[in-house]
């Protein structure tokens, strides 16, 4: 067993350093292969180790000993038009790539108290137009580059009695932080704006619920807010147009839940409903971004030795345009609405909204077992009035294919 923790610890670190775009705004819409392809459910339908990071009070399944691990690959497609001088230039992202680690632990240790393991990338964003020119056809992307990375690592431990659990993960998370652009000193020389990657560690915590009765099991969890200090990115990529902010955090939003599931025969089908508090998160509250209502449903076809797994994930965008004017001048005379709009479409995106997810399981033996899940979200296009009050569009879509290995002993 330690063993296996420590071949888990390494897989999550050495996948850790590569970056992850996300769904849900900046949060991915589900945590393990079973979950994202039944549309993210996660919150009354367990599965397994892997709900240690979703609900925890769910590991309370587990018979033994469960191991998962895997990943997803993410392949995001974002293009940008930004027009600030009478033209237009489209340009695509090049970070159409990212590996997203998933690795979970949850093991019965008497008839009512479980104890796990869990450690996940859990959201991210990112674009990468450095490949582009910096200004072109009387458009720019700045040579925008944004990375954000958020990794968290959890012990769930969960009480059970009598078909009611009760579980809690202390948790701590990991985050990384990187803007930079060019910009322009005011006298027509390019300028280069950013320092470096920030990182912080913070700690935080997940509460879970579950009750089964008969073949229903209801579930509740909340996720506490994270803050996370990235020193000066945000006072950085700010002050390039001339704005005096002073906040350094960037806050992982709280989240509540409530999800049901039911059982008839060899089928499962589950909903969820949750609310991300992007509008009370640090940072975020500044750039404008809303609360998001989460709309998830899954379904599950089990027979002896496979599974077949269907979803459908739905959230509004919680970026909208900023009205021009509404927020005032920069010192430069250009918007400050504009500035939000322009900051938002082109250096984060999270606007898709639609998720399709498809994918099963396989046991390649009685402990081993495989899953596959594949998640598509079709083309979002949304086009703002900049800073210069022309016109910003971006459009973007999203593919994504996770696959874990499970072992139960």
């Amino acid at each position: 067993m330690k063993k296996t923790i420590k071949l888990a610890v390494v897989a999550a670190l050495a996948l850790s350093t590569t970056s992850a775009f996300a769904t849900n705004g900046s949060a991915l819409i589900g945590l393990g292969a079973k979950s994202r392809a039944m549309g993210g459910t996660s919150i009354g339908v367990t599965h397994g180790a892997e709900s240690g990071l979703s609900n925890p009070a769910l590991i309370t399944s587990v018979e033994g000993t469960e191991v998962s691990f895997g990943g997803t690959f993410f392949m995001p497609d974002v293009k940008n038009t930004n027009n600030i001088g009478g033209g237009d230039s489209t340009e695509t992202s090049a970070a159409d790539l990212s590996v997203i680690p998933e690795v979970s632990i949850a093991t019965k240790i008497t008839d009512n108290f479980y104890v796990g393991v869990g450690m996940f990338g859990t959201a991210g964003m990112g674009v990468d137009y450095r490949d582009t020119d910096a200004v072109q056809a009387g458009g720019t992307q700045f040579n925008m580059v944004t990375n954000l990375q958020l990794m968290q690592f959890g012990v769930p431990l969960a009480y059970t009695i009598s078909g009611f659990s009760v579980a809690v993960t202390p948790l701590l998370q990991y985050g990384s932080l990187d803007i930079n652009y060019v910009g322009d000193d005011g006298a027509g020389n390019a300028v280069q704006n950013g320092a470096g990657v920030a990182q912080d560690l913070q700690f935080g915590y997940n509460l879970g619920l579950s009750y089964e009765i008969s073949d229903f099991t209801l579930g509740v969890v909340y996720k506490s807010q994270i803050d996370m200090d990235y020193k000066d990115q945000l006072v950085n990529a700010m002050s390039g147009f001339g704005v005096p902010y002073t906040n350094t955090e960037l806050s992982t939003p709280a989240e509540i839940g409530v999800g049901v599931s039911y059982v008839y025969g060899s089928s499962t089908i589950a909903l969820d409903y949750k609310q991300i508090k992007w509008s009370d998160a640090k940072g975020y509250e500044d750039f404008k971004w809303e609360d998001q209502n989460v709309y998830a449903l899954g379904y599950e076809y089990e027979a002896k030795t496979w599974a077949l797994r269907a979803g459908y994930n739905y959230a509004k965008s919680p970026i909208s345009e900023q009205k021009l004017g509404s927020l005032g001048a920069l010192p430069s005379g250009a918007d400050m609405a504009g500035l939000l709009n322009t900051f938002n479409l082109l250096g984060f995106p999270g606007i898709v909204e639609s998720h399709y997810t498809l994918g099963g399981s396989y046991a390649l033996s009685e402990q081993t077992s495989v899953d596959l899940a594949y998640t598509y979200a079709p083309e979002v296009t949304n086009t703002y009035k900049n800073f210069v009050g022309q016109d910003i569009t971006t459009k973007h879509s999203q593919q994504g294919v996770s696959f874990q290995l499970n072992y139960d002993f």
